[in-house]
């Protein structure tokens, strides 16, 4: 997994001042802070200031240190402006120490397992955790950004926990950072569907996954499988970028092969549908039913990617071993996609022909 970005940066418990600095200086060159306040055209009295760190360090004055001392000015403030920070880094301790309780809203344990929350750290420094991880600066900040019915899609009632959901949208987010696009362009990825369509017949994902994300890429989509975590509820999802380009992140939830082609064709099905939109379409376990066009088009879109309607006929009257392998064959699927279709159809049991359906186990391999 893609650890978070500068998470483990250095970040000191306490403040030193500049001021610390330019006593070592000055004793170094044999100079007196007075001397210093003669040759610099300050007060001994600010000079003093800037030493003890209860007057900040200004850019004028750093350049009046840098021809007095030699050393150079971006020296001086950045000095100031790390002191600063550490200043009012420890000022925002006791606001974060309230706000601890909120962290514990979030899959902590889970987020450091998959490597982007610190563990062994005092509860505060894992709430700066997360706020980094969402990039975003407060709990109220995270609520706009984050909580808001709009940020995702609102005509689909769903019962998640939207923290839960909130990080493994994140964690797709950061992972299609490293992803290498080429611009999106939507007829491209539409026709690129029908190499895809042909690797549902490779059981091994080692096989076909390297080819599917290529794929994906070359029709500038950022393709991201990303294990769910729990609470989330989620099957697929898929947004837009602020790079511009669309991504698609699936969870790979119960493991059925079948499964996992058909939520990709549905979200594939958003992009050459209602690209134009750009929505956020999440598509989650055993959603409250509703009158939600976009879904049922994405659905058909799925289905009929997966089993065009020249197979209607065949598909109607498919019911044993021998009847789905001869579809898959002619249709050029594998066998388990067919089943799959039959089941959700309702044309057989869920517990009927199985044997033929191809599950999916995740690695981090």
């Amino acid at each position: 997994m893609t650890a978070m970005p500068e998470r483990c940066r250095y970040a000191p418990d306490y403040a030193l001042p500049p001021g610390g600095t330019l006593v070592e200086v000055l004793s170094e060159r044999g100079m007196s802070q007075a001397e210093l306040a003669r040759r610099a055209g300050l007060s001994a009295k600010h000079v003093n200031q800037i030493v003890l760190g209860t007057a900040a360090l200004s850019a004028e004055t750093a350049l009046r240190l840098e021809r007095v001392t030699g050393v150079p000015a971006s020296v001086w403030t950045e000095l100031e402006a790390d002191y600063q920070v550490a200043r009012t880094r420890q000022d925002e301790l006791p606001r974060l120490q309230r706000q601890v309780g909120w962290l514990r809203t979030f899959p902590v344990s889970e987020l450091i397992r998959r490597g982007y929350i610190r563990p062994d750290v005092p509860d505060v420094e894992q709430l700066r955790d997360l706020l980094s991880f969402f990039k975003v600066a407060t709990p109220d900040a995270w609520e706009q950004v984050w909580a808001l019915p709009t940020a995702y899609r609102k005509s689909r009632a769903f019962d998640v926990e939207y923290a839960a959901l909130a990080s493994w949208i994140r964690i797709g987010e950061l992972r299609a950072e490293q992803l290498m696009l080429q611009p999106f362009y939507r007829a491209k990825f539409r026709a690129s569907l029908n190499e895809i369509r042909e690797l549902t017949i490779v059981e091994t994902p080692a096989a076909w996954l390297p080819r599917l994300t290529q794929l994906c890429a070359d029709a500038g989509v950022a393709l991201v499988i990303e294990p769910e975590i729990k609470g989330a509820r989620i099957h697929g999802a898929v947004r837009w970028l602020t790079s511009g380009h669309p991504l698609i992140q699936l969870s790979l939830r119960y493991g059925w092969a079948d499964i996992f082609w058909f939520t990709f064709f549905h979200e594939a099905g958003h992009l050459v549908l209602h690209d134009r939109k750009r929505l956020t379409f999440v598509d989650v376990v055993d959603p409250v039913k509703t009158d939600d066009s976009t879904e049922r088009e994405a659905d058909d879109f799925a289905g009929r990617v997966l089993l065009p309607r020249a197979f209607d006929q065949q598909l109607a009257h498919a019911r044993s071993r021998a009847q789905v392998l001869a579809l898959a064959r002619d249709a050029g699927v594998h066998p388990g996609v067919v089943v799959g279709r039959l089941q959700h159809d309702g044309r057989i049991p869920f517990s009927h022909l199985n044997g033929l359906r191809v599950r999916f186990r995740y690695t981090q391999d």
